[in-house]
């Protein structure tokens, strides 16, 4: 691939950077990780897009979400301080389902759009997709006025009601939450 869109195909290629794999999928580390743990599970299959899904993809999508449980539990994590979801509009090539920590503390998080990305519907939660997918066959594509109301919309905790309209506030907020749950876990 000659630009960076393609990355996450390139890096699949790599068995250096693979996590776990099966038969039908593989998790990487995201390069530039939203939060403190940060995975991507694709399929070797080239499907570029949750639109390109069709009903004989649920058991590709069951195998991912194998994947992701495994890899939380190989990091000594717990299901309920992650989520796992798809763009409505990703901006790499391959589909790739994000397995990533609630806490969404980490140095790459830098525009509002980072957060919108992934505190938003424009993360479609996976079991949505999948109930999607066994409604209609394929996965409904969201209209771009949909898509841009998302993310241009105001940034608020996914911990608690704070609201701000920058990134800078509420990453020393997301810190303080970070602070406080890991006081009270050591207490």
């Amino acid at each position: 691939m000659a630009n960076w869109s393609g990355n996450l195909i390139k890096d699949m290629q790599d068995s250096s950077k693979v996590i776990l794999r099966s038969s039908l999928a593989a998790v990487l580390r995201d390069r530039y990780p939203k939060a403190r743990h940060h995975f991507l599970v694709l399929p070797w299959e080239d499907i570029n897009t949750v639109y390109q899904l069709k009903s004989e993809h649920l058991g590709l999508l069951e195998d991912m979400h194998k994947l992701a449980l495994q890899t939380i539990e190989f990091h000594h994590a717990k299901l309920q301080d992650f989520k796992m979801g798809f763009h409505m509009r990703p901006s790499m090539n391959r589909l790739h389902l994000h397995v990533i920590s609630t806490d969404f503390v980490s140095d790459s998080l830098k525009r509002e759009r980072h957060w919108t990305h992934f505190n938003t519907a424009f993360c479609m939660p996976f079991q949505s997709i999948v109930d999607e997918l066994k409604r209609n066959g394929k996965i409904e594509p969201r209209s771009e006025q949909y898509i841009e109301s998302l993310l241009n919309g105001p940034l608020i905790c996914n911990q608690c009601s704070f609201q701000t309209h920058t990134i800078a506030f509420l990453k020393r907020h997301l810190q303080e939450h970070l602070y406080s749950t890991t006081r009270y876990n050591a207490a």
